[in-house]
């Protein structure tokens, strides 16, 4: 398993801070209150997309444009953020963008897909069926496919990793949420890099378990996606090169219910007035679930929030509950 070097992610987060500045880390009172802890939420929801992916996008796609100066075109199926970061980044870059996504996905992230000027194509009912998809297209258009998983998509996510353990080097845990698990190899390459000791456990989705049953069976399982809240952890099937690390590399992976994100993204409006959609309020999910055993009590712990970008809709509801 390969993971970067310092001075390789230190010249990666130079790139990402052309195009953003470094994000917050704030530790809230109300939020310790809650968790019986000293928490840190690293703020990803603060970067100019509201989601940590637009760091990745950033050193892929200069990347690829020095090595494959001929692509005019690129495509990627998505579910909302990692479409939002290509089309930031290739935007930037003088690059067409397409992205590909299911059907019933987020109105707003479409939204501001097409804002950000992809074209942005419904199709399939979940990630898996968007994806063959864009691979047909890929094919059919000379299209350049850019994956959810990549060395330099980690490369980049692990900016805002460098930013919380430079800024907390003493933290005894941190939780991370897998999509198709660009954010938690970030975290593990920041952390061999730093040399920090911190304790790494992901966190999934109770209706998306893929990684979770891969993690427990030391080999990959396929597994039915029925989240509704957590629509950044819908994945099917765990990617085969993050799975790798995270077999290596991880202590643990947890799995949240919708029932527990929504309950996470109340707490963290209603004790930091800041807003998290599904994927991003998962870690405080996770800490909520075990914050009275050994893992959380006593300890200084790291949460990312990872994106804010919530449908109006959806998240009226969710405040409406307990």
């Amino acid at each position: 398993m390969y993971l970067p070097s310092l001075a390789e992610l230190d010249a990666a987060a130079a790139l990402v801070y052309r195009a953003m500045p470094p994000t917050p880390q704030y530790s809230w009172p109300l939020l310790n209150e809650a968790l019986g802890t000293e928490a840190w939420v690293k703020h990803e929801n603060h970067t100019p997309l509201g989601t940590f992916k637009a760091r990745g996008a950033v050193v892929y796609l200069d990347a690829l444009v020095r090595r494959a100066p001929e692509v005019r075109g690129i495509i990627a199926p998505s579910r909302g953020n990692h479409g939002q970061a290509i089309a930031f980044s290739g935007a930037r870059l003088g690059l067409q963008v397409t992205v590909v996504v299911p059907h019933g996905n987020s109105v707003e992230k479409n939204a501001c897909m097409r804002g950000l000027g992809a074209r942005v194509i419904e199709h399939g009912h979940d990630f898996q069926e968007s994806r063959e998809h864009a691979l047909a297209l890929m094919r059919e258009e000379g299209l350049h496919m850019v994956p959810s998983y990549h060395e330099d998509l980690v490369a980049g996510v692990a900016s805002g990793w460098l930013e919380l353990f430079r800024a907390q080097p003493d933290l005894d845990l941190v939780l991370v949420p897998i999509g198709q698990g660009s954010g938690i190899c970030g975290a593990i390459a920041a952390r061999h890099a730093l040399g920090v000791k911190t304790r790494i456990i992901g966190v999934v989705s109770s209706h998306a378990p893929a990684y979770q049953l891969s993690f427990r069976a030391g080999y990959s399982i396929e597994a039915a996606v029925s989240t509704v809240v957590a629509d950044g952890l819908a994945c099917r099937v765990a990617d085969a090169a993050s799975l790798v690390a995270v077999l290596e590399c991880a202590d643990d992976v947890l799995a949240v219910t919708d029932d527990e994100v929504a309950r996470a993204m109340r707490l963290y409006y209603r004790c930091t007035h800041n807003l998290a959609e599904g994927a991003g309020a998962a870690a405080l999910a996770a800490a909520m679930q075990i914050k009275d055993g050994p893992l959380i009590r006593g300890k200084k712990i790291g949460l990312p929030l990872t994106g804010g970008n919530v449908d109006a809709d959806l998240f009226r509801h969710i405040l409406q509950g307990p």
